[in-house]
């Protein structure tokens, strides 16, 4: 399930065995619950797949101590980080589904890379490509640049961003006056 060579890129899914998936990324966010929420409901409707993918890389500057002294790489350590949030996401949605529903098939996928250029990758020959969105405003995004901007600008297939849920401000919020 883990892909370790971040130059080696996974072979496209053969389509005739598993139908065109939904894919959908996961990093533990609430966003992307929600997203994986969503894909899982929408997969069920139309007896889809779902693909599960998250993206892990290597921190940038990483490997170098403060005095300049190399610090050992642990990439295992960062697969394993990756693989277990994906784990925990897929069992927190996957336990609030209704009993007596078909379940939908969810494949975990857990690859080395960027994670815009990892979500395009796999949605190549799916049905659809679901991401949440973060919520960060117009100067963040531009930024800090956009995962879901990229998928929306450069996937070859639909694109569902998901949005946050935005939290009430104290004036808003149910039980104060405003």
């Amino acid at each position: 399930m883990t892909q370790q060579n971040a130059g080696r890129q996974e072979s496209p899914r053969p389509l005739a065995e598993r139908g065109q998936p939904i894919v959908v990324g996961v990093d533990g966010s609430p966003s992307s619950l929600r997203a994986l929420r969503w894909a899982v409901g929408q997969a069920g409707l139309v007896g889809a797949p779902v693909e599960a993918v998250i993206a892990w890389q290597d921190p940038a500057g990483y490997g170098l101590g403060f005095d300049w002294g190399l610090v050992p790489l642990e990439s295992e350590s960062l697969a394993a980080a990756a693989e277990k949030v994906l784990a925990d996401s897929l069992a927190q949605v996957t336990a609030g589904q209704q009993t007596g529903v078909p379940s939908t098939q969810v494949v975990p996928r857990v690859v080395q890379g960027h994670p815009a250029q990892v979500l395009l990758e796999a949605a190549r020959g799916a049905q659809m490509l679901v991401v949440g969105s973060r919520g960060h405003g117009t100067l963040a995004g531009m930024l800090l640049g956009s995962v879901s901007q990229q998928c929306v600008q450069h996937a070859p297939c639909p694109v569902l961003v998901v949005p946050a849920v935005p939290q009430p401000s104290p004036a808003t919020a149910p039980g104060t006056a405003g």
